[in-house]
């Protein structure tokens, strides 16, 4: 076995505990969505709507996102699909919500922009219920 600078771990094992510690904390960072999902109907007439679909659909859109996404990123379940929705909502938020902010009100959408998309290009890895369905096919 090759001795590694800090780890012992051989690099599969690295990247497989790797993208399961991203993928959950990352998960677990915006799982702000819940208390929007449990005052939706109070919280619908006043979000914001900055694609024009109104201010209901506005934050179904998001609570799908931050909610139910989220939760799938956490188990590992259709994990890519999951991020596209994250990342889209990501974008919005700096490109349209806060398009003329300075940096420092954008830069935690900015992170979790890269996370996701980093979510997106690794995959779920090993310890996902992806990787449990692929093995059952």
């Amino acid at each position: 076995m090759r001795k590694y600078f800090f780890f012992t771990f051989k690099p599969e094992v690295a990247f497989n505990l790797t993208t399961i510690v991203l993928r959950i904390s990352a998960a677990l960072m915006l799982l702000h969505g819940w208390p929007k999902l449990m005052k939706f109907s109070e919280k619908a007439e006043a979000f914001s709507d900055p694609l024009g679909i109104g201010h209901t659909g506005s934050l179904a859109l998001t609570v799908f996102a931050e909610f139910f996404c989220t939760i799938l990123i956490v188990l590992g379940c259709c994990t890519r699909v999951a991020t596209i929705p994250l990342m889209f909502l990501m974008g919005i938020i700096i490109f349209v919500v806060h398009t003329t902010d300075p940096f420092p009100d954008k830069e935690l959408a900015w992170h979790y922009l890269l996370l996701y998309l980093a979510i997106f290009f690794l995959g779920p890895g090993k310890y996902s219920v992806d990787r449990q369905i692929l093995k059952a096919a």
